[in-house]
């Protein structure tokens, strides 16, 4: 039963927002081969709510409905999908979702969502979702691999960004992930030891290489030229790969190795001036050129009269 389920929406308000970190899903990330069994765990720790409902989302499908229970352990798998529900819905219980058989379209990511049993449109009801589990289901022959990671320096040639504030210089600098499998990644950035945010953008997922089946992921970090320039800072991105067990960080760091040659004032002054008097000789030789014409023009002119005389 494939829909878009109408409480989606209601998970947007900021009380909503709250609750919903009170819902929690285990474990965050799995992979497994074909043919094995995959169980997901929720609890939930809201008052009053007694009814967990399951949901599934890959990348080629709206939301999933896999089925629901509620507070008398009552079971309500949809039919044909190969899941299994047991557990309990009521605050501090955890209630689970049972894939018996995975094959590959199970790939995507879980979440459970907690909710009242009654539903009553005119004082709502919201249902309070968890942060998924992404599941992938490993193709054959594919092997983990573990990303490589590089640091891209900035191009000499990146100019000013007319959109900033004063048309401040930027350097980018660029974080590539490749040749890992499969795509369960995150990528953060650190400064001298600390993460930052401002400035980093990162692709929302993996690409894959359909050849050799691997992904890649590139995020990039965007910064005043003074703060590159600064010998000071070492710049590192960190690329977080979940093995099936636990995470491991793989990571490439880099300094500047060359000095601020960009627009000084000086330098500035000077090109204007240079231009200045660039363009006043040019302005001169046009006014010289349009006289020498003008003369041409009136000696041509002339000289038939000259020769009537």
């Amino acid at each position: 039963m494939i829909i878009i389920f109408w409480l989606m929406a209601k998970v947007v308000p900021a009380l909503g927002a709250s609750l919903s970190d009170q819902v929690h899903q285990t474990p965050a990330e799995m992979f497994l081969k074909p043919g094995e069994a995959a169980v997901i765990n929720c609890l939930h720790s809201i008052d009053g709510y007694d009814r967990i409902l399951w949901y599934k989302h890959s990348s080629r499908s709206q939301m999933q409905f896999l089925g629901y229970m509620n507070v008398k352990n009552m079971y309500n798998p949809e039919a044909g999908l190969g899941v299994k529900l047991g557990g309990n819905a009521e605050k501090d219980q955890n209630c689970t979702l049972t894939l018996e058989v995975l094959h590959p379209n199970s790939s995507g990511v879980y979440f459970c969502a907690a909710r009242y049993h009654k539903i009553q449109c005119d004082t709502g009801n919201e249902a309070y979702f968890g942060k998924g589990t992404k599941l992938t289901v490993l193709e054959d022959g594919m092997k983990v691999t573990k990303p490589k990671v590089k640091i891209l320096r900035p191009s000499p040639d990146e100019c000013r960004d007319q959109k900033k504030e004063e048309g401040k210089r930027r350097k980018t600098l660029v974080c590539v992930a490749s040749g890992f499998y499969p795509d369960h990644v995150s990528v953060f950035w650190q400064r001298n030891n600390q993460n930052i945010t401002d400035g980093v953008a990162t692709d929302a997922n993996a690409t894959k290489n359909e050849t050799s089946g691997l992904y890649s992921i590139t995020s990039r970090l965007r910064m005043d030229a003074k703060t590159w320039f600064n010998p000071d800072n070492e710049f590192s991105c960190y690329v977080a790969f979940f093995n099936g067990t636990g995470y491991t960080n793989y990571t490439d760091s880099i300094y500047t190795n060359e000095s601020d040659t960009g627009m000084t004032r000086e330098r500035y002054l000077k090109i204007t001036q240079n231009a200045k008097l660039s363009y006043s000789a040019l302005i001169l030789k046009s006014c010289l050129y349009a006289a020498l014409v003008c003369f041409l023009v009136w000696k041509l002119q002339s000289s038939p009269k000259k020769q009537k005389q």
